[in-house]
């Protein structure tokens, strides 16, 4: 570990990549301070910390609480993602056209996203605005009326594409996919807070209590350390599929590998389905459910983490998302024509239809193991919640624990390759 900080510290470019990313970082968290103008804030300091609103403060760093320019997060992003690539599954005939054209199609694509993420985010922070100046009695809104509405929609909208702006700039010039990296800083941000609450809740205050509260509070430690331990090993875990080459000159072969991940997908089902949950259920509990059909408490209950029906439909998300993206992250098609090119099969498999094939069938059967584990270390905190009240917040929840942990690891993977790079391009040079 100190080895591997020291090797990147050592790195020029590594360098300054990691104070560019710490810079973004700082930008990220004054932000997520500075509330928006024509609101108070302390209006809904409390309604900002139950349900899924809790969800969405959390992968903020605390900014929806404050309702600060911040507030939307990368959400309306995150979802826009997700509408954009699933109208590419020959939806939208245009979007799977785009998707076969290399780099000028992902830039169409990018390009669609963004707009559409503009439209959700604007809709968005009308609805929560709305909402949450009826649920805190009117208090949110000092002036209510159209325009300050409108005003509060656009700053809000503004700040979250300003966000997505600072991600983008992160992939570009820092480490890390920048999306992945402001959801990363905002759940750690929240981490100290949650234990600091929880040590004056249940340790200062405990009274007869207080062996019984440090006792919740090392099994929740050990419960983070093994959860931690589990997605290192599956995260790194891979299966490697020989690759054999023909030489035309010689005749003979080389081998080489293909390896696959056990969860090709990494985090990003996780942030699919928890955005993919958010944004109904933020509108249901802005809605008067009082007089609600039975219709809409079913769909109430799909939407809502606290119920088990909420908890069935999350996992479903999770396995269909871990399917979907781990195809869309390998390309069976195209790994199949580049093997095809390079005069590259795999043993016992016909080059071109019968790879692609078979690569599919295996990432099928890996996505069903790292399915499994998403869903275990997602869902199970959940259902355990059903039974025993957590002492814990969304910070520290399976979800978080996910995304802090597999973007960290894929960070550190990208840092180590840019070290090794470094190193080729000096020996070559010398």
């Amino acid at each position: 570990m100190f080895t591997f900080i020291k090797n990147a510290l050592s790195s020029k470019d590594v360098r300054k990549r990691l104070l560019y990313t710490l810079f973004i970082f700082a930008i990220f968290r004054l932000g997520s301070h500075i509330p928006v103008p024509g609101v108070d804030a302390s209006a809904i300091s409390e309604l900002s910390n139950t349900g899924v609103l809790a969800l969405l403060n959390t992968f903020g760093g605390g900014a929806l609480k404050k309702y600060s320019l911040f507030a939307l997060g990368v959400s309306p992003y995150i979802t826009s993602s997700i509408v954009i690539q699933l109208l590419q599954m020959d939806l939208v005939p245009k979007f799977t056209e785009w998707a076969k054209q290399g780099e000028v199609g992902r830039r169409k694509l990018n390009q669609a996203t963004t707009y559409t993420a503009i439209v959700l985010g604007f809709a968005q922070a009308l609805g929560l605005s709305f909402g949450f100046n009826q649920l805190s009695g009117l208090g949110l809104v000092k002036n209510p009326s159209t325009a300050t509405y409108v005003t509060i929609a656009i700053i809000l909208t503004a700040g979250s594409m300003l966000l997505v702006w600072l991600g983008e700039m992160i992939t570009r010039h820092g480490v890390g996919n920048g999306v992945s990296m402001i959801i990363f800083a905002g759940i750690v941000a929240q981490v100290p807070k949650d234990f600091y609450s929880y040590y004056e809740s249940s340790i200062v205050g405990a009274g007869d209590k207080l062996q019984q509260n440090l006792i919740v509070l090392a099994l929740i430690v050990l419960a983070i350390f093994i959860s931690i331990v589990v997605v290192v090993i599956m995260e790194r875990g891979q299966r490697r599929l020989p690759i054999h080459h023909a030489k035309k000159v010689s005749g003979t072969n080389t081998t080489a590998h293909l390896p696959l991940k056990i969860n090709s997908a990494g985090v990003i089902p996780v942030i699919f389905a928890s955005s993919f949950i958010t944004t109904p259920q933020m509108i249901f509990s802005f809605m008067n459910t009082e007089k609600a059909g039975p219709v809409l408490k079913f769909f109430m209950k799909v939407f809502n983490l606290q119920h088990p029906y909420g908890a069935i439909f999350y996992t479903i998300l999770l396995i269909a998302f871990t399917y979907f993206y781990s195809l869309v992250q390998v390309n069976p098609e195209k790994v199949a024509e580049n093997l095809q090119k390079q005069s590259g099969y795999i043993p016992s498999v016909r080059p071109g239809k019968d790879t692609e094939n078979y690569i599919t069938s295996l990432i099928n059967r890996l996505s069903g193991v790292g399915s499994l584990y998403l869903t275990i270390i997602a869902v199970l905190p959940i259902v355990i919640g059903f039974f025993y009240k957590i002492p814990m917040n969304l910070s520290l929840s399976g979800t978080s624990l996910l995304i802090v942990v597999g973007v960290g690891i894929e960070t550190a993977k990208q840092i180590e390759g840019r070290v090794t790079t470094r190193r080729y391009k000096g020996f070559l040079y010398q």
